[in-house]
């Protein structure tokens, strides 16, 4: 893939400035996701991250590891856009893709101070939480916007343009 971005980083890169970060004090909190069709949802949830530190990376799943999770029909927009958009927004300090179905490889890569997640996941049920919680960091998960989803986004358009 081809940066966009000087936010968009490979794994190796990305360890190096996460060690970077935590050798100058910072907290580093890591969030992953599709982050198909970025909507205000999205944006809420990534600024209660970015409370919870001062560093907040993010692992966005490529298009191969969506389509294995969402189905054929999915990734909407591809991971070169999704990641150029995330990495767009201020809040942001990092964009890493995966291949993956988790991102357990990428946290452990990483080793962030900070694991979050939505509050419809269970602590137990995210993963890399032990690899997290075995390095001393913190696993949280923080409160969902009401009404706001990608798969929401996508039945309204269906719905509004008889597709």
């Amino acid at each position: 893939m081809v940066a966009i971005s000087p936010k968009i980083l490979s794994w190796q890169n990305a360890a190096e400035q996460v060690q970077a970060w935590r050798a100058m004090g910072n907290k580093v909190v890591f969030t992953n996701g599709c982050f198909d069709i970025l909507h205000a949802g999205h944006v809420h949830y990534l600024q209660a991250a970015k409370s919870l530190g001062q560093r907040l990376c993010i692992g966005v799943n490529s298009d191969a590891s969506v389509q294995r999770l969402k189905g054929p029909k999915r990734p909407i927009c591809n991971e070169v856009d999704r990641a150029t958009l995330l990495a767009a927004l201020e809040v942001v300090d990092m964009v890493v893709l995966f291949d993956e179905d988790t991102p357990e490889r990428l946290i452990a890569a990483l080793l962030p101070n900070v694991l979050v997640k939505g509050a419809d996941w269970a602590v137990e049920q995210i993963a890399g939480a032990a690899t997290v919680l075995q390095h001393g960091g913190e696993v949280l998960t923080v409160p969902l916007l009401d009404g706001r989803s990608t798969t929401g986004v996508i039945e309204r358009i269906i719905e509004r343009y008889s597709l």
